[in-house]
């Protein structure tokens, strides 16, 4: 649910920031910026030399601050000045304190933290949702994460997005509220992961065609691995490299001819592994949650055997209920983080166990971490039976991905794809038609042109109906391609089918559309989609400012464009206004649920609710409490209408959720795409990024939006005449419904 622009850049960029190799051993109290020195640079502070300085004219004390300092030709969208330490001490929180001034800032300042587990970030901190920005004299802020178990060093300092002055002075780096000095230093034992290396150079499986028996047994060891996986405390502590110990296992269980002999392979392989030593207090099972883990199988006898149940039994009995795990983590709002997984980028075609990995690895993450899974409609265990085979003989690199890419979408999430191998569905090709296509009356209409001369010139009209590509009815396109698109619902799934209509191979096509009842073919040329509006289409707002008086009785936001900042002076311009539109037929520039919601309620309101997982209890979800909104001057006191559709995804829904709780708030529009919550990305092997809602989101009420999407209060969907005549028919509706009468709004020229 976080929003796009320079603070997501930010913190993106920050965590993707190089590691210095090693990580130094500066003292961690040597965080002043007074080190005597002739440079202008803030001493044993690694920082961009155009932006960062230190500054003796300022200081919180002492005689020296650092300064960053930005302007419109500053290059890149922030600067920061950055230390790393390695995480030699141990204990439960680490805490960032300083002192900041501001001045003239127009993105965000703040302090930052990040905790690295071998080569990728665990934890994350960079007070983006604090909105510290403008002008501000010295203040003290504070900064802390929880202290990783896998964290080997820690990386942290102070970042300015946008432009303007940042001046920070006093820092300390604290380790439960005491100077990370006084710390005790340990040594840690090595990782799993750091010390195996078998099977480096490849997993040594080899697997082609299997039978139903070799299915049968593998879906079997899939859920043994990956129950150990989060419940073993020798797997949880991380000290097995537990992806190579399915390479160790797959051998012989391939070569089983029944289920009792996979079994007893798999039961020898965890007398290797061993029992869990015994555990001190040990997890419960709490009586009640929102889900409760689907664990029973390890109880079934005549299925495993004495032998190999009986493994599992000691396994989940022992369980520690410190809740540590060493392949999840949690993010600050309780989404699951996976970036302990490898992904193995250098195999880009990855061999038959590596293969199987991939989809061992994201079948189990749904088992025990997607907060949705009461809401996939098939047998689990039934799609992981059906994609052995085809992950197995997939012949090429693409025929992998795609696979991937199929069993991504059998979740039924908005957010769970192979998102950086979304170029291999189809249709291929780096080209597109001048023309962007959206579900219209349950048909594929020309609703604007990506180019429109080109699509002018080549014969196109507003309103065109799509009837087939190249000879291809589009209803028969759309039924090839459904697979392998990731959608919550329906209307999801024919909006990302519209949008992939005009893309294809570069070069000549024929398109046969249906203008008033009358059929015939033009002659259009794909060509490279750099040379189109890539958002054409993407977004059914008006076009212009974010922010108008459409009439002296009706103020209108649209949230494509959106900045936090100017937020009041929206609220001050709206004011006398009798309705405020705010349009989310879109998705949110910035993060706005709380810093625009508030404006609009009149006393502390909630208006969602989340369920998390449960890290003692993998497969668990509990309630959290209540998000609320609580009012902020200016106030705005007229009705407020709220524009969606199927273009309203994720941060777009749940800001939705927020500005409904505003008094007599209405929802116009039609249902969005029904993927509400934080996404949580998953790494894969072959360097693929697959991901999932990370977080279960609904109202207050614990009514549901996943899947079902926001349901308008007052449902208007466009028509096919109202595209041709250029009017924006939901918007129209609104305003009937909030004015009384009706109030025509072009939205094209």
């Amino acid at each position: 649910m976080r929003g796009r622009g320079a603070a997501l850049a930010a913190f993106l960029l920050l965590v993707a920031a190089p590691r210095f190799a090693d990580a130094g051993s500066t003292p961690p109290d040597s965080l002043s910026f007074e080190t005597p020195g002739s440079t202008d640079s803030p001493p044993d502070w690694p920082v961009p030399m155009s932006t960062v300085f230190r500054d003796s004219t300022v200081s919180h004390s002492g005689r020296y601050s650092a300064r960053i300092e930005r302007d419109s030709l500053s290059g890149g969208d922030f600067s920061s000045i950055e230390k790393l330490l390695p995480v030699t001490f141990v204990g439960d929180t680490v805490e960032l304190r300083g002192w900041l001034k501001l001045d003239g800032v127009s993105g965000f300042a703040g302090l930052w933290m990040r905790l690295d587990a071998r080569d990728r970030p665990v934890q994350f901190e960079n007070m983006e949702d604090r909105h510290l920005s403008g002008t501000s004299p010295w203040t003290e802020y504070r900064v802390s994460l929880p202290l990783d178990k896998r964290a080997r060093r820690i990386a942290f300092g102070v970042l300015l997005v946008g432009a303007g002055a940042l001046h920070a002075d006093d820092l300390q780096l604290l380790l439960d509220g005491k100077p990370l000095a006084e710390a005790p230093t340990i040594v840690r034992a090595p990782m799993g992961v750091e010390i195996d290396h078998e099977f480096d150079g490849g997993s040594q499986v080899t697997a082609g065609r299997v039978s139903a028996a070799q299915v049968e047994n593998l879906v079997l060891l899939a859920k043994v691995w990956g129950f150990l996986k989060y419940h073993h405390p020798r797997v949880t502590a991380g000290t097995l490299h537990w992806d190579y110990e399915l390479f160790r296992v797959l051998p012989s269980v391939l070569r089983a001819e029944k289920r009792a002999q996979a079994a007893e392979s798999i039961s020898t392989w965890l007398a290797r592994i061993g029992d869990p030593a015994p555990c001190g207090p040990c997890a419960t099972l709490p009586d009640s949650g929102y889900l409760m883990p689907r664990v029973e199988w390890i109880h079934d006898r005549a299925r495993l055997g004495p032998a190999l149940s009986e493994r599992l039994e000691r396994a989940y009995a022992g369980r520690p209920a410190d809740g540590d795990q060493y392949y999840v983590g949690f993010q600050q709002r309780a989404n699951p983080d996976f970036s302990s997984e490898a992904e193995y980028a250098d195999r880009a075609y990855p061999d038959p166990g590596y293969r199987l990995l991939s989809l061992f690895r994201y079948w189990n993450i749904v088992e025990y971490w997607f907060p949705d899974r009461d809401l996939i409609r098939e047998n689990w265990d039934g799609v992981l039976a059906e994609f052995i085979p085809r992950v197995l003989s997939a012949a090429s690199a693409d025929e992998y991905r795609l696979a991937m890419l199929a069993f991504a979408a059998r979740l039924r999430d908005g957010h769970a794809s192979v998102w950086n191998m979304i170029g291999v569905r189809p249709p291929r090709g780096g080209c597109g038609l001048p023309i962007a296509v959206r579900p219209v009356e349950g048909r594929y209409v020309v609703a604007a042109y990506a180019d429109s001369a080109r699509a002018r010139a080549s014969g196109f009209e507003v309103g065109d109906v799509i009837r087939a590509i190249d000879g291809t009815p589009v209803d028969s396109l759309a039924a090839s391609w459904a697979e392998y698109y990731g959608v919550s619902n329906d209307s999801a799934l024919k909006r990302q089918i519209g949008l992939a209509l005009p893309k294809g191979p570069c070069g000549p096509c024929s398109i046969t559309v249906d203008r008033h009842g009358r059929h015939f073919e033009i002659s259009a040329v794909r060509d490279s989609i750099t040379r189109m509006d890539a958002m054409a289409g993407y977004t059914h707002d008006l076009p212009g400012e974010a922010f108008r008086l459409l009439s002296k009785d009706v103020a209108y936001l649209k949230l494509s464009g959106i900045s936090q900042k100017e937020i009041p002076s929206y609220i001050e311009r709206a004011a006398g206004t009798r309705c405020f539109v705010i349009d989310i037929r879109n998705y949110p520039k910035e993060a706005v649920p709380f810093a625009l919601g508030q404006h609009l309620v009149d006393r502390p309101t909630p208006f969602a609710r989340f369920t998390h997982g449960d890290p003692s209890n993998p497969g668990a979800f509990h309630w959290a409490g209540p998000v609320v909104i609580k009012p902020e001057a200016p106030h705005y006191a007229g009705a407020v209408v709220v524009l969606v559709d199927d273009a309203s995804i994720s941060a777009a829904e749940y800001t939705a959720m927020a500005l409904r709780a505003a008094p007599g708030a209405i929802v116009v529009g039609s249902t969005t795409a029904g993927a509400d919550g934080n996404l949580s990305s998953i790494p894969l092997p072959g360097g693929l990024r697959a991901a999932m809602s990370g977080l279960g989101v609904f109202y207050p009420d614990k009514r549901p939006t996943q899947q079902i999407g926001i349901v308008p209060d007052l449902e208007v969907r466009p028509t096919i005449r109202g595209i041709r005549e250029g009017r924006d028919e939901v918007l129209e509706a609104a305003l009937k419904k909030a004015l009384g009468r009706d109030m025509k709004i072009p939205v094209r020229p």
